[in-house]
């Protein structure tokens, strides 16, 4: 029944926007025309801000078919195109399978570049796929674990010289009615830290030094970010511990339109950790073809490179990007089992006055791929 559902919604969209595309085709032509350019160009180079909105379509076996609206805002502080350029995006969804998600990230520059405010935020009804801890757990999945998340990290710096930023972080971590459905002929795992919901609240300071003018879009610069985050009961975590971040990110110019990025990443926990605030492997950002989870541990390093065309000396708007990267997690420092990933996309340029492509990337890995499209670089 529920593949006749899919089937039956994917060929009434399919007619429809075949209708649509039929009927007065010249007017439809010349609306559409007019909707990209308002939406994808920018013939008013004195505008400081830009907006814009699409709806997408995804499928997956943990949520048959998922349908959202992503939106995205980019502005400089005071109106003035030497402030670096600030973005708010967002990503709703519902699915077919009753699951339902919001998300926020947002970057953040005042004028002057004075304060910085980087976070994301995610309210989230979604399976997650449980693989086991640790660096050795097999490539079977072993469960799905249904669960209501609450995730939010915010951080709040000041510049204190030059492009060095100092200032608070916090990090709020929620996961409630928790319920872990084994895969048949798997034995089910006792004692997973975290199995009965937890509600972990992290504060912390950060120092980070960053020179980006479009964080977005990097064509030479240097981010280097290193934050510490205690959760402690008194002031309402579940848990207690401690955790490192360090990221660095560098980029640098080869010829015209060719960047190099490279980016190393760690996080160092310690105390009790719950299963899903462990450090982690994969997603869209680091570590791009392996399921985000798939491996996870008290500690992580990873490292990515990536040669990126934007756009092609052929193309005004058409680019491209290869990437690789390693990494590994340990529940001590001892990082023996290295895992890799490497891949390719295309960059289209939606905003040319300032920059901005989407990307659509392929990772590749012994365990598998990846498919993302999102806004912006991966880092």
């Amino acid at each position: 029944m529920l593949k006749r559902i899919k089937y039956y919604i994917a060929t009434s969209v399919w007619v429809f926007l075949f209708c649509v595309c039929c009927f007065n085709q010249s007017q439809a032509q010349l609306k559409a025309v007019k909707i990209w350019n308002k939406m994808f160009n920018d013939p008013d180079t004195t505008k400081t801000s830009k907006f814009i909105a699409y709806p997408t379509l995804a499928y997956s076996p943990e949520t048959s078919w998922e349908f959202g609206v992503s939106t995205l805002f980019i502005y400089h502080a005071n109106k003035d195109k030497n402030n670096r350029l600030s973005e708010i995006g967002n990503f709703s969804f519902v699915t077919l399978e009753g699951q339902y998600g919001i998300l926020f990230d947002h970057a953040l520059y005042t004028d002057k570049d004075k304060w910085f405010a980087l976070g994301k935020l995610k309210f989230l009804n979604f399976p997650l796929v449980y693989y086991g801890i640790g660096p050795d757990v097999s490539g079977e999945e072993l469960a799905i674990a249904n669960a209501n998340i609450i995730s939010i990290r915010e951080r709040l710096l000041r510049k204190v010289y030059g492009n060095w930023y100092f200032g608070l972080e916090a990090n709020y971590e929620q996961l409630s009615g928790i319920s872990f459905d084994w895969f048949p002929g798997v034995q089910p795992e006792e004692n997973i830290q975290g199995q009965n919901g937890y509600s972990n609240l992290g504060l912390g300071l950060g120092l980070v030094y960053d020179n980006r003018h479009n964080v977005l879009n990097v064509r030479h610069g240097l981010l280097s970010e290193i934050g510490y985050l205690m959760y402690q009961p008194a002031w309402g975590s579940t848990n207690r511990l401690n955790t490192l971040f360090l990221d660095n990110r560098m980029f640098f110019p080869l010829q015209k339109n060719n960047v190099l990025a490279g980016q190393f990443v760690g996080q160092f926990s310690q105390g009790v950790v719950p299963f899903n605030q462990l450090s982690m492997i994969g997603g869209e950002m680091m570590m791009r073809g392996y399921y985000l989870g798939r491996y996870r541990d008290k500690n992580m390093i990873a490292a990515q490179v990536e040669h990126r065309w934007l756009p092609f000396p052929f193309s005004k708007r058409l680019g491209g990007a290869v990437f690789a990267g390693i990494g590994s997690v340990s529940p001590n420092l001892n990082f023996n089992k290295l895992l890799w990933t490497a891949g390719g996309g295309l960059r289209i340029l939606i905003f040319p006055q300032r920059d901005v492509y989407t990307r659509l990337d392929v990772g590749l890995n012994p365990d598998g791929y990846g498919v993302y499209l999102f806004i912006g670089e991966a880092f």
